[in-house]
């Protein structure tokens, strides 16, 4: 079987983690290297991954992530954070990200005012510089999430949270970077409940 395939059929969303086991430092770093090396639009790395086990942290998150207790019972738990203004095409941020490529400054001039015409034209008239930086952040998550699996560690993906009462206890700048999404890690705690997919033909269609 494709290995991709097993890992995604190990896959659930886990409600139940055993707060007794840890994940291992060097799959962890596995796991989150595979984070890093997500595709992001333009090649922005629009995010910043924080991966706390600290505990007395996750209490206090956990109140503001509708008490759920995956928040505090996995081995780590991973806030995904998005980038707002930062993704400006004017920003020394993303000059910064089209020079350490070694391209010459007209070819970097080019793709800037590419990327500021897609914004103008394209992102922004739908959707703020964060909520754009957040639908890549979910690309990332899913490899996150697929990574672990392939380990044999369960995951479990949050977006029930208060964003702006994660953000102050995080302590994170308003014009910068702001939480997107949220994933447990851990080991799962008894026996995996059922899931429910809609059948291939349904969702599937091949266009020829």
């Amino acid at each position: 079987m494709n290995c991709v395939l097993e890992a995604l059929q190990f896959r659930f969303a886990c409600k139940n983690f055993d707060p007794e086991k840890r994940i291992p430092q060097d799959v962890l770093r596995e796991i989150m290297e595979c984070a890093r090396l997500s595709p992001s639009s333009f090649g922005l790395e629009p995010w910043k991954f924080l991966v706390i086990s600290d505990q007395n942290l996750r209490e206090r998150l956990r109140p503001h992530c509708w008490n759920q207790p995956q928040i505090t019972d996995c081995s780590h738990l991973v806030v995904i954070l998005a980038r707002s203004e930062t993704v400006d095409a004017d920003s020394p941020y993303v000059r910064a990200c089209y020079e350490r490529k070694g391209v010459s400054e007209e070819k970097i001039r080019a793709s800037l005012e590419r990327m500021k015409k897609y914004q103008q034209e394209e992102v922004l008239p739908r959707m703020s510089l964060y909520a754009w930086s957040s639908k890549q952040c979910y690309i990332a998550l899913a490899n996150i999430m697929t990574a672990a699996a392939a380990a044999g560690v369960d995951s479990c993906p949050i977006e029930g949270f208060e964003k702006d009462a994660v953000d102050r206890t995080l302590g994170l700048p308003r014009d910068d970077l702001q939480t997107a999404v949220m994933v447990a890690l851990g080991y799962r705690k008894g026996e995996q409940s059922p899931r429910f997919r809609h059948p291939f033909e349904k969702v599937v269609e091949f266009i020829e």
